[in-house]
């Protein structure tokens, strides 16, 4: 069993850590023309930048949350978040653009690492489902504030301190994540991990991804490859990889998850190009003008976390979807920002809830783990096309109108996904949490 503390200090340990791997994927956004400017490189490399570290990350999770199961939550926790401190001093003293992408995906390694231990963490301390849904809005309320967070944090240090500002916050940041968990343990799992398929599914999807942004026939003829090797390996395995029972019960939640983080991190790569090249924001200008998105997701993921405990996940999924779809199409205005805000944090921890909920015993890091590798593919997959459509414009941008276009139907797939999936589910595979359950 977890050592005896404070409940809110370990889940304020616990939420730190993942802002610090979320504030990493959306943090250097606006810090691209400084970058450039300093390192130098085309625009393939400004998002190399990024998706150096969220590649790696999305390819690792799935192994980040079995490794957790297997070892146990609260040190695998431990070894991410030190991972992170330590790897974000090294970017910041990157001598080139070669050196920083490459620190990148080992950030992200360590980043997976973190997520994969807070989600079982989280499980362990809390196996009541009403009490669970309501410490993941919490979380969420803490790390979602990361993702729109972060332009408005780079902007306020890229401005006055350049781009390997952003880096320098994250040590200080992790000492206080160590300490909000100093003390805790959690014991080691039974289940045992499928090297080989662990290996194949890491492949596959950091190749898959590889050739997506590279748009590359080699990458992704390697990825197919990997991907044949994975399902020859997941046959028979003791421990697949990828749980069919699980796979077959949330399938609507990992495409969910997918489709909102392309329409989220599409968007914000698209809308930073839009604000700092045609309207000439400087850092700071850009990232004040997603305040009004930064907001909603401050408290909102609280409230969700209520409704969610008290009338189950789908009803905020669908909401925030329709909010986002909405959101889009205003965007960059402050109505779509604050769309875009509410929707996510709507989204996310209602996704995440009903995906955990469905786990198997001492699994709950596995179960994570696959959501966040679905939103993260979903999330290279966003900065990947939206920045060939950046390319292919006169100036290197894309005006709001066609950006909501191109991300709108693909947000609707994913509500007609989730609405179909609500339908076919059977009554016993709901989480939802009865309504008399104490608030």
């Amino acid at each position: 069993m977890l050592a005896p503390s404070s409940s809110s200090w370990r889940l304020a340990g616990i939420s730190l850590a993942y802002f610090l791997v979320l504030l990493d994927t959306t943090v250097l956004t606006v810090a691209l023309p400084d970058l450039r400017a300093s390192l130098g490189g085309s625009l393939a490399g400004q998002q190399w930048a990024v998706n150096g570290y969220t590649i790696a990350f999305a390819a690792s999770l799935l192994t980040g949350g079995a490794i957790s199961d297997r070892y146990g939550a609260a040190r695998v926790f431990r070894v991410g978040v030190v991972g992170f401190g330590v790897i974000s001093l090294a970017c910041a003293f990157a001598p080139g653009l070669e050196t920083l992408v490459a620190l990148r995906a080992l950030l992200g390694l360590a980043g997976a690492l973190c997520l994969g231990g807070s989600l079982g963490l989280i499980a362990q301390l809390n196996p009541d489902p009403a009490r669970r849904a309501r410490a993941m809005g919490a979380w969420a309320a803490l790390t979602g504030t990361a993702l729109a967070a972060g332009p408005l944090l780079g902007g306020l240090l890229v401005g006055p301190y350049g781009w390997r500002a952003v880096f320098l916050v994250n040590p200080p940041l992790a000492v206080a994540a160590l300490a909000g968990v100093r003390g805790l343990v959690s014991p080691a799992g039974t289940r045992g991990i499928g090297w080989r398929s662990q290996a194949a599914a890491c492949a596959f999807l950091a190749l898959l991804a590889a050739a997506i942004t590279e748009t590359s026939v080699v990458a992704a003829a390697l990825a197919l490859g990997a991907l044949a090797v994975l399902i020859r390996s997941e046959r028979g395995a003791a421990t697949p990889a990828l749980p069919g029972g699980l796979l077959r019960a949330a399938w609507a939640g990992l495409l969910t998850g997918g489709v909102v983080n392309f329409a989220f991190s599409g968007a914000l790569f698209v809308i930073t190009l839009l604000l700092q090249g045609e309207r000439h924001l400087t850092p700071l200008e850009a990232g004040l003008a997603f305040l009004p998105l930064t907001i909603p997701m401050t408290f909102n993921a609280l409230v969700t976390g209520r409704l969610v405990a008290r009338h189950g996940p789908r009803p905020s999924i669908l909401t925030g979807l329709v909010l986002l779809t909405g959101g889009l199409l205003a965007a960059p205005s402050a109505i779509g920002m604050i769309m875009i805000g509410f929707g996510l944090s709507c989204c996310l921890p209602a996704l995440v809830a009903d995906v955990v909920a469905m786990a198997p015993a001492g699994t709950a890091g596995t179960a994570g783990g696959l959501l966040n590798a679905a939103r993260q593919a979903g999330a290279i997959l966003g900065v990947a096309v939206m920045g060939i459509v950046a390319h292919g414009t006169a100036d290197g941008t894309s005006h709001a109108l066609f950006l909501a276009a191109a991300l709108t139907g693909l947000v609707l797939a994913g509500l007609a996904g989730s609405a179909v999936a609500a339908r076919l589910r059977p009554r016993g595979q709901d989480s939802r949490v009865p309504a008399r359950t104490p608030m």
